[in-house]
């Protein structure tokens, strides 16, 4: 029975299809990977602490210390997967090579999975975990404003809305480019909804640029820097003011709009908004590899997630579309 691996010195990852097809020929392949990207520093029983364990049969890990055993799968986004980790991988690979996003009918023709039920699902864990926990905080000059998600509503103006969802965008200036983006539905356009994300999303101390809408008020008592456009006074348009969030909210719709046909309700928006944050913020990799890995390291940082955990008070996906 072989030693489980020790280490992997991050970032490792295959560079191009070619060389994932030699990586991860075999199950037992995959299942060292993803141990050794689960504990980078080596094994760490779950129950005594131990660095010691035996490589089993069936992705379990003994501990030499105390005896239990550990897979290598159980806690992370593969917990209890009855499909084999070498088809998740191959899903994974094909989602980070996608350019402009994937969607489950896609992932199903490409693995010939009989259900797009489980395309769908799995497209859905995946979403989860492409948001690194403890992210560090937008900095510097940060644009902010808000954006409507979905169909034309007739006699509605400005900040209301009947039915669309609102996004609550911010972005970081980097001279005449954009920087890292951050994306999240709030329930209005109100001081509170708005300040709760700007906690999460900018770090104290950054600039914060906006609008004079009066729900940015009261920012420096927050700790942050505010610079404010009144767009009324200025004479100019809000994307000449504000082109960041803008041009953000413009490529988001497109995204959605020829990704997914529009079609994303929006109990689940927030996790499309992650998958495209996910794909900007490393828009300039070089190696769509590296995606990958990141994705892998994500994927054992997250909580497990169950089908009816994602449909739960939702409606369910159409299995035929």
């Amino acid at each position: 029975m072989p030693p489980a691996p020790t280490a992997v010195a991050p970032p490792d990852y295959p560079r191009n299809l070619v060389e994932f097809d030699q990586r991860f020929g075999s199950e037992e392949a995959c299942e060292a990977y993803l141990a050794a990207v689960r504990w980078p520093g080596g094994f760490i029983c779950p129950r005594c602490e131990g660095q010691h364990a035996w490589r089993k049969g069936r992705g379990l890990l003994l501990c030499r210390g105390c005896g239990r055993e550990t897979s290598v799968t159980a806690g992370t986004l593969f917990h209890r997967t009855r499909k084999p980790l070498r088809l998740w991988f191959h899903a994974m690979w094909w989602v980070t090579s996608q350019k402009y996003g994937a969607n489950a009918l896609g992932l199903q023709r490409v693995l010939g999975l009989g259900s797009y039920q489980t395309a769908w699902t799995w497209l859905h864990k995946l979403r989860r975990a492409m948001v690194r926990p403890g992210r560090d905080r937008l900095s510097g000059e940060v644009e902010v404003d808000e954006t409507y998600v979905g169909g034309v509503e007739a006699d509605v103006s400005g900040r209301e809305t009947e039915s669309k969802a609102l996004v609550a965008v911010a972005v970081e200036r980097r001279g005449r480019g954009l920087g890292r983006v951050r994306l999240r539905c709030i329930p209005d356009a109100s001081a509170p909804s708005l300040r709760a994300f700007l906690e999460e999303a900018v770090q104290p101390g950054a600039l914060v640029i906006s609008d004079a809408w009066s729900g940015y008020a009261g920012l420096r008592d927050f700790g942050y820097a505010h610079q404010v456009h009144n767009i009324k006074r200025s004479g100019l348009h809000a994307h000449e003011l504000l082109p960041g969030v803008h041009r953000i909210a413009a490529l988001l719709k497109r995204w959605l709009l020829g990704t997914h046909q529009g079609a994303v309700g929006e109990k689940h928006l927030d996790y499309y908004l992650d998958e495209y944050t996910f794909r900007f913020n490393r828009r300039t990799s070089r190696h769509r590899g590296l995606l990958f890995y990141r994705l892998v390291e994500q994927a054992v940082a997250v909580d497990p997630t169950t089908y009816r955990d994602i449909v739960d008070g939702y409606d369910e996906p159409d299995h035929n579309p």
